[in-house]
């Protein structure tokens, strides 16, 4: 025991009075105080007050054992009241009574916490009293009292203690509510209180198991494949991933990033739990790193042919909603948002300040990248940082005031451009005037930023037909979705668009308005009348059908009856004339009286005229007649005897070529059919009784959508002049429809020689694009430079240079092209080396005599696309670290692969590790270390094609294009 002041000096020192705190002393959020007896306290001071250090009333030692419960538990008796049953003391002045009366024995002293309430400060001096229980027995609850500023990871620790679990053992813990319901406490670094724990409460931990998984995980997710077995014990990292329904992308993602060792090895070591950092604004609040870490222990525990990453897949898309649902997505572009995720989750910097960028203004590069770098990590630290971050120097230079700007950026990974071909191969219908000819569908090599007219070049050298005899259409959904000018671009043609070129009479470089040209051309439409609901002889509207056409006409002039002769010529080869006397209709009046064709009548004082007119007809449509039977029996005799034609091939839908069922053909002569003669006979007044065919359709001009009628002709008895360029449509009752029109032979067509042809495109090398990537360029229009000097946005002309390389790099090859008008993937071979890729030409910082050895790169993983831009399917190839063994990994299947298998036209987004940072790997276990596994569970949608063929029995091709893609053909893979 100290010696014992006199009792002046204890008193001073334990009220607080000439100048010492003393108990009177002001709180302190976090500080500690201590719980005295109120009767010690008192017996105290009277002895203080005494002046007598030989009083009786001395306190002797410090006895709280009034404030117990019982001297076995020391719990705090309830409702106790300070100042009538204890006082509270800093600890400065409890040390100093200690010091000088001594404390019983065993007694333990009651230290409080002073919390920081709302509103004010205040010693806690009930504490906060939980129930503690592993989860794997929930029955045996032991109790902990914490303050509540103990963070939450006192709590573990205490956990750990009192259930004896060793410290490599991965923990976490939960509280359960009143309703029976459990939350995570996610944040260990949380207060007690504010974690909003309170009395009473249980806290249940729990271990993770070896596999990897957690016990109060969904069984979905603690057995990851159907035919698993508890006893499976392999390779670690050689795991599949179950497809959940066009997840491909995700799962190429995941196992790219999960075989970049040093990103590994920093979540088996748990090294992630100290960094988690669940107060980012831009951050995920921890659980995207969670998310990821359970998957990463999953699929490198070697207990698991394939995991399902189900909750890896809803953390994704409650955090980033464009990947909720299950279309297909850009492997990229999920690999974009889980590095920027798991790099915000994992921040060192818990606080960002606000740091102005400065352009270089002409100082050295190396103090302003050394600046710029230090800048990015005074806001930018975590391990994502440390792997896979470099530096960019990028210099903009004025057009106009020459103005140069450089600054240095950080990068997480390169997307390098592909050289692109300036031809484009584009696929059309060619409709021939010649009504005998079929539709030949032909494959065009044109100019990429070429003209209308330039498909129409393409297509003159294929049939000998001048480019001013043509007319280019989108047609869709059996109309005329646009009829282009020659001078419009061939970017706004997509490649989906079903494209048709008529050959017509008019010469279609004349002026829009059909200046100097005696012909017009009709847009014609095929529409079958529908019948109302209750099945009368009434019609209620009209349904598009068959194929549009393009037909040249004379612009002035022209009957009704000569038109409807002219179409039924162009349609002679799929619409066959009535033969019967019963499709006859008998006329006993001037034939001017009685209109077949569909259009109003005249006034009733030009009768004399329209039968003029119509004796006319009558005698040119004789002739028509008379021709037509000549050219159906010259058909007739050309064609093979089999009725289908030699390879005849069907446009299955007027939707679109796309959705053609195709079959081989063998092509068709081309002749000149006569046409129809119109108002070549002299004008001569009759009046006759005769059989009169019924037409087989009428005749109505409509809008360019052909839904509603429409007036755009003057009629002149029975003559018609057009004042613009209308639309006609065809009118068919479903009777004589079913009777004359052959739908199979309206949708036959002939497949040209050259839909054999294929644009060649040479394979590149990797260092070109990367060449590209580093060439100056102009800034878009649409996204100019505001330049300091001159003051408004200029496109300055660019350049990206390397400054400095991290120890992963991720390179993107940018296959998908995206413009306006155009979208397209470009599936060129790209020569990439799996060692020594060398990039000390590229790197422009000064070197010292050791950089070189830091520029060299291998080849650690590639995600792969197959297919096009509207399907398709991912997959990975990637190194084991631990074995060095390259695998195929395509969803829950996993294959053993040479390295001549890697490079093929599907490599998408490569990941290179620095050589000096390459581990040596172990020799690889005895037992096997790659399998292909396909459940039931893993049946979904672009599952469709075994990964059995990518094995060691491909090691003897020698092609590119026999490597990977010899199983699964781009063609092919309509998969997601």
């Amino acid at each position: 025991m100290a010696e014992i002041p006199g009792l002046e000096s204890q008193r001073r020192q334990v009220e607080g009075d000439e100048g010492e705190e003393g108990r009177q002393r002001r709180l302190l959020a976090g500080e500690s105080w201590y719980l005295l007896d109120y009767r010690w306290y008192q017996q105290w001071k009277t002895y203080v007050d005494s002046g007598d250090q030989n009083s009786s009333f001395f306190p002797g030692r410090i006895n709280n054992a009034e404030l117990f419960e019982d001297l076995e538990s020391y719990r705090l008796k309830d409702r106790l009241v300070e100042d009538e049953d204890y006082i509270l003391v800093p600890s400065k002045v409890w040390n100093q009574l200690v010091s000088w009366y001594g404390m019983e024995p065993e007694q333990p002293p009651l230290e409080r916490k002073v919390v920081d309430l709302p509103s004010t400060q205040k010693v806690e001096v009930y504490p906060v009293e939980l129930y503690l229980c592993q989860h794997s027995d929930m029955d045996n609850l032991l109790t902990a009292q914490f303050s509540r500023t103990d963070i939450i990871d006192t709590v573990l620790k205490e956990a750990r203690r009192l259930f004896e679990v060793p410290p490599e053992e991965e923990m976490r813990l939960w509280v359960k509510n009143s309703d029976g319901s459990c939350e995570r406490l996610r944040n260990v670094h949380m207060t007690v209180l504010d974690s909003c724990l309170s009395t009473g409460q249980t806290v249940i931990m729990e271990s993770r198991n070896k596999d990897g998984t957690w016990p109060s995980a969904q069984p979905h997710a603690m057995r990851n494949s159907l035919d698993e077995d508890d006893t499976y014990r392999g390779q670690p990292g050689i795991c599949g991933l179950t497809n959940l329904g066009n997840t491909c992308f995700m799962n190429s993602a995941l196992q790219c990033l999960s075989n970049v060792p040093p990103l590994t090895e920093y979540f088996l070591n748990n090294r992630y739990l100290k960094e988690l950092n669940f107060s980012n604004p831009l951050g995920m609040k921890g659980e995207i790193a969670e998310a990821y870490a359970d998957i990463i222990k999953q699929m490198w525990s070697g207990h698991h042919y394939s995991v399902v990453p189900r909750m890896f897949k809803t953390k994704v898309g409650h955090f980033a909603s464009q990947f909720l649902g299950y279309q297909q997505h850009d492997s990229q572009e999920l690999l974009s948002f889980l590095l920027d995720g798991l790099h915000e989750d994992l921040n060192r910097v818990k606080k960002k300040e606000y740091i102005e960028q400065r352009d270089a203004e002409g100082r050295p590069d190396e103090e302003v990248a050394e600046e710029a770098w230090r800048n990015h990590k005074r806001r930018n630290d975590s391990i994502i940082v440390d792997i896979f971050h470099g530096l960019f120097k990028s210099t903009l230079v004025c057009p106009r005031c020459r103005k140069v700007s450089v600054t240095f950026d950080p990068f997480c990974y390169l997307s390098v451009p592909l050289p692109d071909s300036n031809k484009r191969a584009m696929e059309i219908f060619f409709v021939s005037m010649d009504p005998r000819m079929k539709p030949e569908q032909h494959r065009l090599i044109v100019p990429k930023e070429g003209k209308v007219l330039d498909l129409c070049i393409a297509l003159s050298k294929h049939t000998g037909i001048s480019p001013e005899h043509m007319m280019v259409a989108d047609v869709f959904s059996h109309r005329f979705y646009k009829i282009y000018q020659m001078e419009e671009s061939l970017s706004c043609i997509l490649d989906r668009d079903d494209i048709f070129i008529y050959e017509i009479s008019v010469g279609a470089l004349e002026d829009e308005d059909g200046g100097g040209s005696e012909d017009i051309v009709l847009p014609i439409y095929l529409r079958e009348r529908t019948q109302s609901r209750d099945y009368s002889d009434s019609y209620y509207g009209v349904t598009l059908f068959g194929h549009p056409l393009l037909v040249s006409v004379p612009r002035e002039k022209i009957s009704w009856d000569s038109l409807y002769q002219m179409l039924l010529h162009r349609l002679s080869r799929y619409v066959s004339q009535p033969d019967s006397d019963e499709e006859e209709e008998s006329e006993d009046d001037d034939l001017s009286d009685k209109r077949t064709n569909g259009f109003s009548e005249g006034e009733e004082d030009e009768s004399s005229h329209r039968a003029k007119s119509t004796c006319q007809d009558q005698e040119a449509g004789s002739e028509v007649e008379d021709n037509q039977s000549e050219e159906s029996e010259h058909e007739v005799m050309s064609e093979p005897s089999n009725g289908e034609g030699v390879g005849e091939t069907k446009i299955a839908s007027c939707s679109g070529a796309s959705a053609c069922q195709q079959r081989t053909d063998g092509g068709s002569q081309r002749s000149n059919p006569p046409s129809p003669t119109i108002d070549s006979q002299p004008k001569r007044k009759c009046r006759v009784r005769r059989q009169r065919r019924k037409p087989l359709f009428t005749l109505q001009t409509v809008n360019s959508n052909g839904t509603s009628d429409r007036s755009a002709y003057q009629d002149d008895g029975n003559s018609v002049t057009f004042n613009s360029q209308p639309y006609i449509a065809l009118d068919w009752d479903p009777e004589m429809k079913k009777l004359y029109y052959d739908d199979m032979e309206a949708e036959r067509y002939v497949r040209n020689d050259s839909m054999s042809y294929m644009l060649k495109k040479n394979p590149v090398k990797l260092e070109k694009c990367i060449d590209l990537f580093t060439t100056v360029e102009t800034l878009e229009e649409e996204n100019p430079w505001y330049c300091p000097t001159c003051k408004k946005h200029q496109r300055a002309t660019k350049k990206l240079d390397l400054w400095s390389l991290p120890e992963v790099l991720i390179i993107h090859l940018k296959r998908f092209s995206y413009t306006k008008f155009s979208r397209e993937k470009l599936d060129t071979l790209v020569e990439f080396p799996i060692r020594d890729l060398d990039f000390s030409k590229y790197i422009i910082k000064p070197r010292t005599e050791t950089d070189p050895t830091q520029y060299k790169y291998d080849l650690i993983a590639v995600s792969n696309h197959y297919g096009g831009l509207r399907d398709g399917h991912y997959t990975t190839f990637a190194r084991n670290k631990d074995t060095g063994q390259w695998c195929y990994f395509d969803d829950s299947s996993v294959s053993a692969v040479s390295e001549r298998q890697i490079e093929s036209k599907a490599a998408y987004v490569l990941f290179y590790q620095r050589q000096d940072k390459i581990c040596q790997p172990m020799q690889p276990p005895p037992q096997p270390c790659c399998h292909s596994t396909v459940t039931s569970a893993d049946q979904d949608t672009d599952d469709v094609t075994s990964c059995s063929s990518i094995s060691d029995d491909m090691t003897s091709c020698n092609s590119h294009d026999c490597k990977i893609n010899t199983c699964q053909s781009s063609e092919s893979m309509d998969v997601d």
